[in-house]
């Protein structure tokens, strides 16, 4: 994968490499832990340099949504959007929507030509949903309060 995008293959990059396809949506601390397990020794600043090189080269995709830190992935190439848990901050990927979808169309594009559209859902992954209605006997969210209706989030 390296060589195809004109890298030279090092330790760090594989490395860097194989954990961001290991641990998707990981951050920059995670990935450095998970080098150090592999690797050793391996300065911050090297697995910095890595993700910014292995992102301009297309190998990873660095997502940040709101109010979080950021985020690499190993699934490049298509539209895919995120969907992040309010609670816990888990993120999971979600398909490009299909059929008409007005929202990712701008309504003007100011004489950009646009070739991508990032989404990302907000809510709360199962198992946060599951502990609330554990934790408040059985009565889920909308059970106990009507929910509050909010605009598109877009980042």
């Amino acid at each position: 994968m390296l060589r195809s995008v004109a890298l030279r293959v090092t330790r760090p990059r594989v490395a860097v490499l194989s954990a961001v396809h290991d641990h998707p949506h990981a951050d920059t601390d995670s990935i450095i832990g998970v080098v150090h397990k592999d690797l050793g020794e391996v300065s911050h600043q090297a697995v910095y340099d890595v993700l910014r090189a292995l992102t301009s080269a297309g190998l990873v995709r660095r997502i940040q949504p709101a109010g979080s830190v950021a985020r690499y992935e190993s699934r490049v190439g298509d539209n895919h959007h995120h969907v992040v848990c309010r609670s816990c901050g888990a993120i999971a990927d979600v398909d490009c929507a299909v059929g008409y979808t007005p929202c990712l169309i701008a309504a003007d594009h100011s004489g950009y030509e646009i070739d991508e559209a990032e989404v990302i859902y907000w809510g709360q992954c199962p198992k946060c949903v599951a502990a609330t209605s554990v934790a408040s006997g059985g009565a889920t969210r909308q059970q106990k309060q009507p929910v509050r209706q909010e605009k598109d989030r877009r980042v």
